[in-house]
């Protein structure tokens, strides 16, 4: 019985033993997945939002991580992912410029693997999916699209 005990024992020291030798993190942990789900109206508050995007980004690098970011824009987020200035209020024009900039470098930055428009809200809108930014893909659902993104392990954030 003491054999038996004792035998016990020492495979349990091996096995914790073992688990304390495991690295606590693998190479798959430094990856984050995040898919952003815009739809704001307004071309301030969608800036807001993209800069914090891509302070984000910039922290995750500067920690170690390797972002991959996927951007998403629905509803009247379309207005600023189009080129074409007159579907945008004149009072808007100035700031849709600066958010179709940042989203140019954004689409160029480490770490972001797609911009993407959502098709179904275009033609309420009446946005040909010509107009759309070339950097940015235009989707068939954006729903869907972030569905897949989730199953693939991606965050959905809606900030």
């Amino acid at each position: 019985m003491k054999r038996v005990l004792a035998a016990l024992a020492t495979t349990s020291l091996l096995a914790l033993a073992a688990c304390a030798v495991t690295p606590p993190e693998t190479a798959a942990s430094k990856d984050v997945k995040m898919a952003f789900d815009f739809t704001d109206g307004n071309p301030k508050v969608l800036s807001a939002k993209l800069a914090n995007v891509d302070t984000t980004r910039k922290q995750l690098i500067d920690a170690g991580f390797t972002p991959h970011i996927v951007m998403t824009f629905r509803g009247d987020a379309s207005y600023f992912t189009q080129t074409d200035a007159a579907l945008v209020k004149e009072a808007d024009r100035a700031d849709a410029a600066k958010v179709q900039a940042q989203l140019k470098a954004l689409k160029a930055a480490p770490g972001v693997e797609s911009l993407e428009q959502c098709t179904l809200p275009l033609a309420g809108r009446k946005i040909s999916k010509d107009a759309v930014m070339s950097e940015v893909k235009v989707v068939p659902n954006g729903w869907i699209a972030l569905t897949q993104y989730q199953q693939r392990g991606y965050g959905y954030i809606a900030p």
